[in-house]
Parts: structure tokens; sequence; C-alpha cells
């Protein structure tokens, strides 16, 4: 067993789904796990080693996790439709996956029950979700991540593709509304009533280009891609452009040591950091492109090259255990702290080690490298 596959493991053997180690906003917090999008992240990338690698434990970790919170009516414990939270979706992912892998029903009660969330979210007047009830009018790109796969893939598998062309439009809102033509790049987020303080009042965009918003915008061009089963769309030829075409403008930025900085363009200014959560998203994205055929087999090496610059700058012993830092805690927009989205903002937010965060997407872009047959070399 490698390195990579030990710390994974330690991180599991410590957690539970009431206090999982790697959700470090919650134990910061003192609460409960709950129903969140950041255990969703670790246990979609948990099932991922379960798929590469056909060991046992994974199944068993991902299956008692996720059972511990869904009821035999397919209610789920800490999950509340009507707070209109696009983040809570996220987790919804892992009941495909299980419902397929253990035949438990209350898992497709459940998918029924996330999927209700989605009938009922409000949206911007150009027809796109909110992102939470609580800041209305207002698209980020996490949000797209966070719902859209979900979505495409029950109305792949349940709904006989009805309502496809509402994703894709509201992709294609996203290139639209959010994407800067001169660099390539994608502002964070985006108010239609151009009411927040935090936006410009003649785009309604935010201010800067945050990594991991990006990260997430392409792995929802990718993953739900992936989840469409009708390849001939002319739609789904457009994501494929928008996806390689993010790529490029990315691979504009990438550092030398493959990372990327927390806010993309801006490498060369104080404080700015390599940030290994973006990172490994963008690890992840560009080795799975390459695998799905949305990529020239050219780019795998910047993929490989993020993930072995993540693991040379951030992957460390610490008190016998393997510890990866590097990962913003967190970075949003608006709310009571009045988040406003400048450069320092970004640059005040914690970073800590050992979050889903930066775990999750760091171990689904291990998966991708395991596939190409790579060996961690300490």
């Amino acid at each position: 067993m490698d390195v990579i596959e030990r710390y994974i493991n330690e991180l599991m053997e410590k957690s539970t789904p009431d206090r999982p180690v790697w959700n470090i906003e919650k134990i910061l917090q003192g609460e409960k796990a709950g129903w969140n999008y950041i255990d969703g992240c670790m246990i979609k990338a948990i099932l991922e080693m379960y798929s590469i690698t056909k060991d046992s434990k994974y199944l068993e970790f991902a299956d008692t996790f996720i059972d511990y919170r869904v009821k035999e009516d397919g209610s789920i414990e800490g999950y509340d439709v009507e707070e209109l939270n696009i983040d809570n979706v996220n987790a919804g992912k892992t009941l495909f996956e299980l419902y397929d892998l253990t035949g438990k029903e209350k898992y497709r009660k459940a998918i029924d029950l996330v999927y209700s969330q989605i009938e009922k979210m409000p949206r911007t007047k150009e027809g796109n979700f909110w992102h939470k009830n609580i800041y209305p009018n207002q698209v980020w790109l996490d949000g797209l991540y966070m719902c859209q796969p979900f979505y495409m893939e029950y109305e792949a598998r349940f709904n006989d593709r009805k309502k496809c062309e509402d994703i894709y439009s509201q992709f294609a809102n996203i290139t639209k509304h959010m994407r800067d033509s001169e660099t390539g790049l994608y502002y964070h987020a985006y108010d239609s009533s151009r009411e927040m303080f935090w936006c410009d009042k003649v785009t309604g965009l935010s201010q800067n280009f945050w990594l991991r918003a990006l990260g997430w915008y392409s792995m929802a061009l990718l993953d739900t891609m992936d989840k469409d089963n009708h390849k001939e769309q002319a739609e789904l030829h457009q994501m494929k452009e928008a996806f390689q075409s993010l790529i490029d403008a990315m691979l504009k930025y990438q550092d030398p040591s493959g990372m990327w900085y927390q806010v993309v363009n801006l490498g060369g200014m104080d404080k700015n950091y390599l940030e290994t959560s973006g990172s490994a998203i963008f690890s992840y994205a560009i080795l799975k492109g390459v695998r799905l055929g949305y990529l020239p087999e050219s780019y795998a090496e910047y993929g490989k090259k993020a993930f072995e610059g993540i693991c040379k700058t951030y992957l460390h012993m610490e008190e016998g255990n393997m510890s990866l830092g590097g990962i913003c805690l967190v970075a949003g927009l608006g709310g009571k702290d009045r988040r406003d989205g400048t450069f320092q903002y970004y640059m005040s937010e914690p970073v800590v080690k050992d979050d889903a965060k930066g775990v999750g997407p760091f171990l689904l872009a291990y998966t991708e490298m395991k596939r190409c047959g790579w060996e961690y070399q300490s």
C-alpha cells in the first residue's frame, strides 16, 4: 500500500458519520456533521477508490456513513429540502452509486427526496437556480458542481431526460454572463438583480477569479457531460468546448510547481498562495477529461504535474501521520460577515490541513493518476 492510501485509511479510521475528521468547519464550530456537501465530496472520492481498487473496505465505509443518515422511508437526518440550499444536493450523488452497489431501496427513495429540492429551487430571471434561498438572485460557480451532475444523472436514469434542456441552458447562461472574454476565466459569482454590495452594478459580477470555484465549475461541466447518455447532443458539444476552453485558460496560469494560486491570475501578488483544493480539482478534471476524450492526450502531463506539485508542496509527515496542507477552508460572498470578494478577502480566509474540500479532490485526482499507472515517489 502506498503512502497516500495509508493517509486516506488513517482519516477513515478516525472518522464517524457524526464526527468525520475531514470536516474542519464542523470541528471548529463544535457541531455534528449532518448532511452536507463536504462529506459528500469525501464519500464520492472514497467510492471512486472502491471503483478502481475493488477493496471492500471503501464500499463498506461509504455505505455505513450514508446509511447512518438515510432512514428506511428515504428521509435524511440533517437534511431539510425547504432550506433550498444548492450545496445540499451534492451528497445526493453518492446515493446513485450506493443504490447500484447495495440495492437498498431507501437510497432510491432518498434520491427522489433530493430531486424534490431541485423542483423547488427559486431561479434568477435568466433561469438559473439561486445558490441558496438566503442568497436571492445569486449564481455561484460552486453551485453548478453541487447540483447539475446529480440533476443530469436523475434525468438520464429516471426521468427520460425530460429536463436536460434546462440543465444545458443553465450552463449556457454561465458562459454568457460569468465568463471573462479577455482571460477565458469565470468570475466567482453573479447577482442577477445587481443589488448585492459585492457586485459590479453594470455586470452583476463579483470581482475576482477564485481557484476552487473555477475548479468546481470545471468538474460541473465534466461530470454533467459524463452523466448524459445521449452523447450526440449539440448542447453537449457546446459544453465540451466550454470545458476545453476553460482548461486552456487555466493552463496559462499554471505555476512551474504544477499548482495554481488562490486568486488565479494574480500569482505575483503579496500573500497570494498556491492552493491545494483547486489545484487538485484541476488535476482530476484534466486527467479525467483526457480519459473520457474531452481533452487531447497531450494534456495529461499538466494534470500529472499538478498532482505531483501538490504532493511535493503540501503532503507531509507530521507526528508519524501524513497530512495535506494548503487548503482554503471556505470562501463565499455576502452573508453576515459581508464577504466582499476583494483580493484581500480571499487572502483572509483560513488555510487548513486535511479538510475534505482539499482531500476529496486530491483523492479523486489520485484515482485518475492510478488509472495512468502512476506510483507515489516521496
